[in-house]
């Protein structure tokens, strides 16, 4: 199963494609979208730059699933409904592409690849890179995102078994603690 780990942002989004074989992993694509050449008042472009990049990621490395991250209320609401409409053209783009996508938060993510929901970037960079036996390691957005797909890959082999053995829908919303599926 190839996976699709996004790690919105307005300014930098962050994607990471890896092949998931039972326990086998495998790294195939990592990288960032950015929308830092439009000018800052200009949400519609760089909404637009940010879809159009993801849908040639999609286009370009044919993932089955994507799992994105969970928008966290900063301190500052401008910026929180800023990352928040990032996200959501992130999420439009994707269904639209005909994924099925995840929902996972930062701390969860964090607890599946480090260990600790509170690690910091750099340790989440060098687990990373540690688990997919990359020569180098990612940048901080990057990371994020396959961390992300790391994290789908764990899980989704829950979800399977629990959609085979139980009468909850998979695809019903809000259906595990702290995470969602569409």
């Amino acid at each position: 199963m190839r996976i699709l780990g996004i790690d919105p942002g307005l300014q930098t989004t962050g994607f990471g494609v890896i092949d998931a074989d039972g326990p086998r992993l495998a790294y195939v694509a990592s990288g960032t979208i950015k929308t830092t050449g439009v000018a800052t008042g200009d949400l519609p472009a760089r909404i637009k730059i940010l879809c159009d990049g993801l849908r040639e990621v999609v286009a370009r490395y044919q993932p089955q699933c994507a799992a994105v991250e969970i928008v966290f209320v900063n301190v500052n609401p401008q910026s929180t409904l800023l990352l928040g409409q990032a996200r959501g053209a992130a999420l439009a783009t994707l269904v639209s592409g005909g994924l099925a996508v995840a929902e996972y938060t930062a701390v969860q993510m964090k607890k599946a690849v480090v260990g600790h929901g509170q690690a910091r970037k750099e340790q989440v960079q060098a687990m990373v890179q540690r688990l997919l036996n990359l020569p180098g390691i990612p940048g901080k957005d990057a990371a994020d995102a396959l961390g992300l797909a790391l994290m789908h890959a764990q899980a989704r082999v829950s979800f399977e078994a629990m959609s085979r053995h139980t009468t909850l829908q998979r695809r019903q919303h809000a259906q595990f603690r702290g995470g969602r599926t569409y």
